[in-house]
């Protein structure tokens, strides 16, 4: 067990009753059904706390005067059926009940510091409009719910930058999503009656192969998911041939993410086709069986990432809710390499909204970056929605995650010993990430202008050409 996890017969023995902990984890006790008293000893000093994988369905009156200073609530994996009233708790900032039975969320029981907020997998029909006593409210985490339409009062969440309405049963999404909150930048919406419909217009690219699971080879895997497991593989194109190719294959697998369900993945990934800044997607894996891989929902088959490409920032934490995080390792960039790379990842953009799907999650955590080449990959298609021309107005909300993205960047170029030209450079990115992160959401500049504007500054064949910034 971890420094901050402890087992229901430690908590109960008194083990741990002169502890002033700041942080307790239970472990997962299914047979839990009463609030444990015992966690109030730790009074004031308790900040974090996470009871998920028991039994509870309530909460304890004194709750909130009990643990006064609390700011992160994890109840995941209980038997809630109705949000407990947090509205007098002032400390709360991240609440979670992800994966309950919840059907109701009654009015003014949303704690009023809420910022992040996790109710994922369960069955609510609707959000309260006392939602809009949550001004701090960031991150925004629905999918696999019931809701068909969101409250109006939402929109006085004008913090709100990231939200999940995948495995929904919205048949439009509302129009106020794309002009109403100036800071949203990730939007999922994959799994809805809109998105499905829009979904069946698309074709699939032409080239794409059905690939026998049984000319794969797995040798590694490359890594694990929520939505799946990537894995190396050797390829043998043909049964008759010695030729074989190394590639990545991905198994899709699972029933519901936070950002949605595999399924949806894997079928944007497929629609999404080729680009220099995408992982380029070889076909589709057949042919398995259920018994070669117990719950898998499909396979792709893509290219495998060269070496020298690492991944470009870390992903949010608990502290940072929507801000990826960065360490030294990834600093260093050169400013005309790290124009080239963001030339490249806008330009998937354009081409992704090209063919409307929206990559809903465009974070330097889900870009693969080469510093010596200049060159960056996009990938993670977990929150990617495919949408009609009803949603529109997705693509600049979409911009304004490549905004934050060009300031994350920018962080990772040394300014110590630029020249005129480079100061130039990020003058004119300064002025790129405001007009991406323009409150007003309809004067942002869409993903072909955003193009435009990164292969002025790198001009002909790299020779930098800087447009003239407004004071």
């Amino acid at each position: 067990m971890s420094n901050d996890t402890y087992d229901l017969e430690a908590l109960q023995n008194g083990s741990l009753a002169n502890l002033a902990l700041t942080r307790f984890k239970l472990t997962p006790t299914p047979s839990l059904t009463v609030f444990p008293d015992e966690i109030f000893t730790f009074g004031p000093s308790l900040t974090y706390l996470d009871l998920s994988g028991t039994g509870l369905s309530s909460l304890p009156p004194n709750f909130t005067t009990s643990l006064p200073n609390l700011k992160i609530l994890f109840l995941s994996n209980c038997a809630f059926t109705t949000f407990p009233d947090l509205s007098s708790h002032h400390t709360l900032e991240m609440v979670a009940f992800r994966h309950n039975s919840l059907t109701s969320i009654p009015e003014n029981t949303l704690p009023p510091k809420l910022r992040w907020l996790i109710l994922t997998d369960n069955r609510i029909p609707s959000l309260p409009s006392s939602i809009s006593s949550c001004p701090n409210l960031e991150k925004c985490l629905l999918a696999g719910n019931n809701l068909s339409t969101l409250p109006p009062s939402l929109t006085q969440c004008q913090n709100l930058t990231l939200l999940r309405l995948s495995a929904n049963n919205f048949s439009s999404l509302p129009r106020f999503l794309f002009t109403a909150f100036p800071k949203l930048a990730y939007l999922s919406f994959a799994g809805n009656p809109c998105s499905l419909s829009s979904r069946k217009a698309h074709k699939l690219p032409f080239g794409l192969l059905d690939i026998p699971y049984s000319s794969l080879a797995i040798s590694r895997v490359l890594g694990r998911g929520a939505s799946g497991i990537i894995s190396q593989a050797e390829w043998k194109p043909s049964p008759d041939s010695d030729f074989t190719e190394d590639v990545a294959v991905k198994m899709f697998r699972g029933s519901l993410t936070s950002d949605g369900r595999p399924e949806d993945e894997m079928e944007a990934v497929l629609l999404a086709g080729s680009h220099e800044s995408l992982i380029g997607v070889v076909g589709k894996v057949t042919g398995y069986s259920e018994g070669e891989r117990e719950g898998v929902k499909g396979g792709i088959v893509m290219s495998l990432v060269p070496g020298g490409y690492e991944v470009l920032g870390l992903p949010p934490d608990l502290e940072s809710c929507t801000r990826d995080r960065f360490t030294e390792g990834e600093r260093g960039w050169e400013m005309g390499k790290a124009v080239e790379m963001l030339t490249g990842i806008a330009g998937a953009g354009a081409h992704l909204h090209g063919r409307r799907i929206c990559h809903g999650d465009l974070y330097a955590h889900n870009v693969l970056a080469s510093k010596e080449d200049g060159h960056g990959l996009l990938g993670d298609f977990g929150a990617a929605s495919v949408y009609g021309e009803e949603e529109d107005g997705v693509e600049r909300v979409e911009v304004a995650a490549f905004g934050r993205l060009v300031g994350d960047v920018l962080g990772l170029v040394e300014e110590g010993g630029e020249g005129e030209r480079e100061r130039a450079m990020r003058r004119g990115l300064e002025e790129l990430q405001r007009r991406c992160e323009d409150g007003d959401v309809e004067g942002r500049p869409d993903f072909d202008e955003v193009v435009e504007v990164l292969r002025g500054m790198l001009g002909w064949r790299g020779v930098m050409r800087i447009p003239e910034v407004p004071n």
